[in-house]
């Protein structure tokens, strides 16, 4: 059986497949317990598989799962999830920006009896300006607007245990935003703190586009505040707009001070065709969301594997 398996999601990520092989073998190997490293292929186009493919030759303890092409981070982690075989699973990426070294204090801290160890990240080194105060402010945002208690300045570094893989195996949703899935699956679930370094290598697959979605799917996955505002707005709007009417009509047919022209029409019809069309676009992301998991199309496609493949087929067939 085993104990500890190492959830690493890679993408264009061949100048440090061998970095984060050695580190996390060399701690693991330290804990003593039983593990397996499972690299999930999302799509790379460059030598990431090949390397990964090399050390599976040479190290039993090596597993590989390879997309049929880029699915995303959220879910090349839930791939790894649906089949590792640990008792624990650490989900950790490979640009060792969150070092290895910490999953021996994330370890102790589960032994301890917590289901959940996040890694929260004191210090953000190497990260440009503008990605630090987006990122604080959308985690502050978030906790503001859900009914779940997301922790703050946390990643996807974190150690969870059986049963929360469990659940989360039955979270079906094509839009996943994992840190806030675990919230909300419960649980006892503590942090270790720690500072987050600068990738040794290469450049982040996380483009702005992709930190965007990101956002949207963890905004709109856990919280109906968008459609909220969307339904105030309506009310103001429609307020605002009886009130003009009122005005016009007073100065129309009461105190006979008006100006003919079509300025003021031409503001209130920009305004209020303003609020609809931000309205329309909030619904429909929702409903965008709700015709995705409608579908029930496959979370992703494996390529090839050294897995079990019957729990890959069990998962595409819930």
């Amino acid at each position: 059986m085993t104990t500890i398996s190492v959830i690493i999601p890679v993408f264009n990520e061949e100048k440090n497949i061998s970095s984060v092989y050695n580190r996390c073998v060399s701690v693991l190997d330290s804990i003593g317990e039983s593990f397996e490293l499972i690299f999930i292929n999302d799509g790379s186009k460059d030598k990431t598989f090949q390397l990964v493919y090399q050390l599976s030759a040479t190290d039993a303890r090596v597993k590989y799962i390879n997309l049929s092409r880029n699915f995303g981070h959220q879910i090349a982690v839930s791939a790894g999830l649906d089949a590792c075989n640990g008792s624990y699973a650490v989900i950790i990426d490979a640009d060792l920006q969150d070092p290895p070294e910490l999953i021996t204090s994330l370890y102790a801290k589960v032994k301890e009896g917590f289901d959940v160890v996040y890694a929260k990240r004191q210090l953000r080194k190497g990260e440009t300006f503008f990605k630090s105060i987006t990122a604080k402010f959308f985690y502050r945002l978030l906790k503001k607007i859900t009914t779940i208690n997301i922790p703050l300045d946390t990643g996807d570094f974190r150690i969870i245990s059986r049963k929360v893989i469990n659940v989360l195996k039955q979270m079906p949703e094509q839009q996943k935003f994992l840190r806030g899935q675990i919230a909300w699956v419960g649980f006892n679930q503590t942090a270790v703190e720690y500072q987050r370094e600068e990738r040794t290598a290469g450049t982040s697959g996380y483009t702005v586009k992709k930190m965007m979605r990101l956002a949207m799917d963890g905004i709109t996955s856990f919280s109906n505040l968008p459609l909220r505002i969307a339904t105030i707005a309506g009310f103001l709007v429609s307020g605002i707009t009886f009130c003009v009417a009122l005005y016009a009509l007073y100065s129309r047919f009461i105190s006979k001070d008006y100006v003919p022209g079509w300025t003021s029409i031409i503001i209130s019809v920009l305004f209020i065709g303003g609020v609809q069309l931000i309205t329309i676009g909030i619904i429909g992301e929702y409903i965008s969301r709700i015709s995705s998991n409608v579908r029930n199309r496959p979370l992703y496609v494996v390529s090839e594997t050294n897995l079990d493949y019957s729990k890959f087929n069990e998962k595409s067939s819930q």
